[in-house]
């Protein structure tokens, strides 16, 4: 399989370009959306709504839905089925426990403290989910997402009701639902940790491909089966944890954009990251913006956006399938 980077492939590079381009006009017209107009002719004010609340916005965006994108690939290449994703695995779920003990038990954490307890929580949420899929005898395609969402569920439970007895439900609503409404200055740049993981990604790539073949066949190229697992896990818990602590819970996004992108790039992770990324970026923006206008001058939260759409699609990904199947 070609490892050629999207620059050294010229009847794809046109098509890159053509979504960068896409993802900047989309980020334009985030910032320039909202109840407040810009008054170019007062650059004061411009400056003050662009640095306090519209560019944090639109990078929390764009951070969030590459990196988001790109975790629930690395998901996918792990667990070897093309319908599991964070949401679908249950990793948001425990995530979302690990910040609701926090909260419970050292409530005056800082932010980072909060996101490290959610990434170990949903560190050992997804390894107990594979220890789980290890024990399927049956591991048909829509057996293994069915299992994480039963997982996910339960964990949801557990924590509605402690969340509910000790009067936390306005805190875990904030996790559960993505609404960056309240994203301003001061309260997003923990997503810029994402770029330190995406960057491990690109470097761990070729491992996390191996990886996605099997135990035996990565333990024949002389590499560590376990550790590479681990290293993917902690990109999927961290991001996970970052963007739930941060933005709140996004469904479905790493489920339909590495799917999307499987179908004209392929399986090979290094090769489809960039896609990946770009393009998980572009469809937050795109919901968010839409579901700004739709109501204007109130606004859609993203979660519910990205909820309709995306349980939507992964309708047609199963359909597709399906059929491909039968």
């Amino acid at each position: 399989m070609s490892t050629a980077p999207v620059a050294a492939r010229p009847h794809l590079l046109p098509w890159f370009i053509a979504s960068v381009v896409g993802v900047g006009a989309l980020a334009y017209f985030s910032i320039v959306t909202g109840v407040a107009d810009l008054d170019l002719s007062d650059p004061g004010q411009v400056w003050e709504l662009l640095r306090i609340s519209r560019g944090p916005r639109t990078a929390a965006l764009i951070l969030a839905g590459s990196s988001l994108a790109v975790a629930g690939m690395i998901m996918q290449m792990l667990a070897r089925n093309r319908f599991v994703e964070p949401s679908t695995a249950g990793t948001t779920d425990f995530a979302t426990l690990g910040l609701l003990l926090i909260t419970l038990f050292a409530p005056a954490t800082p932010q980072i403290g909060k996101m490290v307890a959610g990434a170990v929580m949903a560190l050992l949420g997804t390894a107990l989910f594979l220890l789980l899929l290890k024990s399927l005898r049956v591991r048909g395609v829509l057996v293994v997402p069915l299992m994480g969402l039963m997982l996910g569920g339960i964990v949801s439970s557990i924590v509605t009701f402690i969340a509910y007895q000790e009067q936390l439900s306005q805190s875990l609503s904030a996790w559960t639902s993505a609404d960056l409404s309240g994203v301003i200055e001061g309260r997003y740049e923990l997503l810029w940790l994402m770029v330190v993981v995406l960057a491990v990604t690109v470097i761990m790539a070729d491992r996390f491909t191996v990886a996605g073949l099997g135990e035996d066949f990565t333990t024949n190229l002389g590499m560590d089966p376990r550790r590479v697992m681990f290293v993917g896990l902690s990109v999927v818990a961290v991001t996970t944890s970052i963007v739930v602590v941060t933005v709140g819970s996004i469904p479905f996004l790493g489920l339909i954009v590495p799917n999307l992108v499987s179908l004209f790039i392929g399986d090979h992770l290094r090769r489809a990251i960039p896609w990946v990324a770009v393009l998980g970026a572009g469809l937050l923006l795109a919901c968010d913006t839409a579901g700004r206008i739709i109501n204007f001058p109130y606004e859609i939260p993203l979660g519910v956006m990205m909820g309709v759409i995306g349980s939507l699609l992964f309708l047609v990904l199963l359909l597709k399938r399906s059929r491909r199947v039968g």
